[in-house]
């Protein structure tokens, strides 16, 4: 009998399943790769806390408000903020190896729109190394995983969630898997722009589609955060902590055009309109020099070399924005509930009331980490009483067997793969750094249009062990299901605030201070805004 069901083996995963084991629960974690494969291991520069006297934690709150451009809600912010050294006192005594001063002290940098060297790092392998250590915890605690399984629905009795359908990768059978509560750590959707983001294929938001198609409601999720420094064309990710530790943003003539620790939407802009000018633009650190730059960033100095033959301590690295991170998602409240009773959701695929418009660099660690605890601890309180759905075959279950049963006999008569790349690129351009209701309206237009067309992208490997099209095929249903949802949110939302960014509203208005909230009634896709 499973207590808490946490989906996703991320940071934020893995911390709700080791808090929810701590109360006591008897915890599955359900994963579509494996732990060490997740995004969390690419977060490069670091986690926000406030560990020294020189900083406060009301300086951490107010850097975060002000980059949430109004939508964070100061209470929650200040709740995560006040969780940050008590977070990483924990992983410090788990084992993460962080990067220290000459006193023995966890050394921390700056990261662009904080006002204090805030965030605790581990070179430029932060995320790696605290992913690695909590999965090792995890396995010292006896936690269970279910490894590559992928969610496809959320199964609902008598309105609330009491487990999930998941397709064994290895085999292709549909699985129902029943909980007392389910926990959504699925990572964010930032797959729409395929192509032009810095993050994992497998990003692909199948569990945001799934609480979507649960009932339950989304929000923000207009807001797509685009990094400033991807390695130019092969979009892998530059970690801020580049320019955090003094490196420069030059263009053609080597001149410096932008304060480099502005907020990313500010700098991410200005890089954008550079490149609009046929410029190309280059991120320069070889005033670091070669010992520095092993010091602290020495994956960024590999990356550079394997991906652009560049060597960072003697050349310019050419560069582009590229989406990066989903401000928007599950909407949730202060303890990780979503809308729907007994499912809760925490990390990427959550919007938590944190990040607003714009998320501060060094926030995104602490928060799966914050949620994840809270999320883990609520779910095992709520478990306790209540029951467990005893009754099995489910109607979801029935469903979502002969769907895939069907899949297998889908006409191809249109290439999915060809639609998924083209709509990275449609979604870049027009519903990127700077968007208009004339070119958002004809990326809806496109994707309505294959939503039509989906059930005659089938298949063309008709095998059921490791069947990598299936999975894509699938996977591509969830990303139709978001942009639809992505679109409309920004279309709604005339105005200009942090990373959405309207050509034809160029500025913020008041009355758009709110959240988006996203939701599906009788079927039809709904969108409204709530303060």
């Amino acid at each position: 009998m499973i207590d808490v069901l946490v989906v996703g083996s991320g940071g934020a995963g893995l911390s709700a399943a080791l808090h929810a084991k701590k109360e006591g629960a008897n915890v599955l974690v359900v994963s579509k790769t494996y732990p060490t494969h997740s995004q969390t291991c690419q977060a490069q520069g670091g986690m926000n806390a406030v560990i020294t006297e020189q900083d406060r934690v009301e300086n951490h709150v107010h850097d975060t408000l002000k980059s949430s451009h109004g939508l964070g809600e100061e209470a929650t912010i200040q709740s995560m903020c006040e969780d940050a050294k008590p977070i990483i006192e924990w992983l410090d005594e788990l084992g993460v190896p962080f990067t220290r001063t000459s006193e023995g002290k966890i050394a921390q940098r700056k990261m662009g729109g904080a006002s204090h060297s805030r965030s605790c790092y581990s070179a430029d392998y932060t995320g790696l190394k605290i992913l690695h250590t909590l999965y090792d915890t995890a396995l010292k605690e006896n936690i269970e995983f279910l490894n590559e399984h992928m969610i496809l629905n959320i199964i609902v009795e008598n309105e609330q969630a009491v487990g999930i359908t998941a397709m064994d990768l290895k085999t292709s059978q549909v699985k129902e898997i029943l909980a007392k509560t389910v926990i959504l750590a699925t990572g964010g959707y930032i797959s729409i722009y395929n192509g032009f983001n810095t993050n994992s294929n497998a990003t692909t938001g199948d569990g945001v589609a799934a609480a979507l198609r649960a009932g339950a409601k989304l929000s923000n999720m207009e807001f797509i955060q685009f990094h400033p420094t991807a390695i130019k064309g092969a979009n892998v990710l530059i970690s801020e902590s580049a320019r955090g530790e003094g490196g420069y943003l030059v263009d053609d003539k080597g001149e410096r055009f932008v304060d480099e620790l502005k907020p990313r939407d500010v700098v991410a802009r200005a890089i954008y309109d550079k490149m609009h000018q046929d410029k190309t633009v280059y991120l320069d650190l070889r005033h670091l020099g070669l010992d520095k730059i092993n010091e602290v960033m020495p994956q960024e100095r590999r990356l550079a070399m394997q991906f652009a033959h560049v060597k960072i301590e003697e050349e310019l690295l050419p560069i582009n924005p590229a989406a990066h991170y989903c401000m928007g998602g599950v909407f949730i409240n202060d303890r990780s509930e979503t809308t729907r009773e007994n499912l809760y959701a925490c990390g990427e695929c959550a919007q938590s009331n944190v990040h607003g418009a714009n998320r501060l660099g060094g926030n995104s660690l602490l928060e799966i980490l914050s949620f994840g605890k809270k999320a883990g601890t609520e779910a095992a309180l709520k478990a306790r009483n209540t029951q467990y759905l005893t009754k099995e075959d489910t109607q979801q279950y029935q469903s979502d067997k002969n769907f895939i049963a069907q899949v297998f006999h889908l006409p191809n008569q249109i290439d999915f793969y060809d639609k998924k790349a083209f709509m990275g690129k449609i979604f870049f351009r027009n519903v990127g750094l700077y968007r208009n209701d004339i070119n958002m309206k004809a990326v809806l237009s496109q994707v309505r249009q294959w939503q039509k067309e989906f059930m005659f992208m089938g298949i063309t490997d008709k095998c059921t062990i490791y069947n990598r099209n299936l999975v894509e095929f699938i996977e591509f249903g969830n990303m139709l299901e978001l942009s639809e949802v992505v679109v409309i949110s920004a279309i709604s939302r005339c105005e200009s605030r942090g990373a959405h960014y309207r050509e034809d509203h160029p500025m913020e208005v008041e009355s758009y201070a709110k959240n988006s909230i996203a939701y599906r009634y009788d079927n039809t896709l709904a969108v409204e805004f709530k303060g």
